[in-house]
């Protein structure tokens, strides 16, 4: 099969499309609420921004398969298999990250989106409808806000201990989270509720380290290139390092991330 090629007016109309469908949808608020097998939430704006972006997404590229997090997860296996294969290419949605902190008024959620090619990330973007931050990159061609260009690379260096850190502690390995949380080598902490967000904002220089225990891809793949276009370093709590033509797994991982060669060292090694 041929790869899928992504022009520059399919991606404005992607990146116009998205966030239409995010504000029409998630500015009104939460209505009816369920909790999944794993005990976590969904609401009826997941399901329906997740349908309607599958429907979009079908309409103008039918030769891309689609896997919404909101799928079944044999659907979700078949569709990330296929694009394994080389069979298609492969839309990757979370309909609405950051669903807790919807369904409470807490008002740090988005619209993921991502396209792959045999597993590996051609583009994503995260969209932002409360500040209408539209976050989003493809493929060695960097990382924007909009319309501004985003580089962690000239900010000014800091150590560690001053750093403003973005960590979550309940998907991190307990004695990690019980270390960091008693004898903190950062500056300060926040966990802001959206893994999308997480990675954008560190690609945006708003937090120059950043550290969590388990997401899938729906929840990392977008911002995660998204930061490594910006300049930023990722990798695994193993220490293994990402980079933005890697082969992606279905199965959750751990994420590292820092905004700076030097600054990803120093993390990794508080971290152990």
């Amino acid at each position: 099969m041929t790869a899928f090629t992504l022009n520059d007016t399919d991606w404005r109309a992607i990146q116009a499309q998205m966030r239409d469908i995010a504000r029409q949808h998630m500015l009104a608020g939460a209505t009816a609420v369920e909790t999944k097998a794993d005990g976590s939430w969904v609401t009826a704006v997941d399901h329906a921004v997740q349908a309607a972006v599958q429907g979009w997404l079908a309409e103008r590229f039918p030769g891309v398969g689609f896997l919404g997090e909101e799928m079944s997860e044999a659907e979700q296996d078949a569709a990330w298999a296929a694009c394994l294969a080389g069979t298609q290419s492969l839309w990757v949605v979370d309909p609405l990250d950051g669903t807790s902190n919807f369904r409470a008024g807490f008002p740090v959620f988005s619209l993921t989106l991502v396209l792959l090619d045999r597993g590996r990330v051609a583009a994503g973007l995260v969209y932002d409808p409360v500040r209408d931050e539209l976050f989003h990159a493809r493929r060695g061609a960097g990382a924007f806000l909009n319309d501004s260009r985003l580089d962690v690379r000239p900010l000014p260096a800091i150590p560690l201990a001053r750093c403003l850190a973005t960590v979550d502690f309940k998907r991190l390995p307990k004695p990690l989270a019980c270390r960091l949380a008693s004898e903190a080598p950062f500056g300060s902490q926040r966990s802001i509720g959206s893994v999308a967000l997480d990675w954008c904002w560190l690609a945006a220089g708003r937090t120059q380290v950043y550290v969590h225990g388990k997401q899938k891809p729906w929840d990392y793949a977008a911002g995660q290139l998204i930061a490594l276009e910006a300049g930023a370093e990722s990798a695994q709590l193993d220490g293994t390092r990402d980079e933005p033509d890697a082969v992606l797994a279905l199965a959750p991982r751990s994420a590292v991330a820092a905004v700076s060669p030097a600054l990803m060292a120093e993390w990794l090694a508080a971290l152990g």
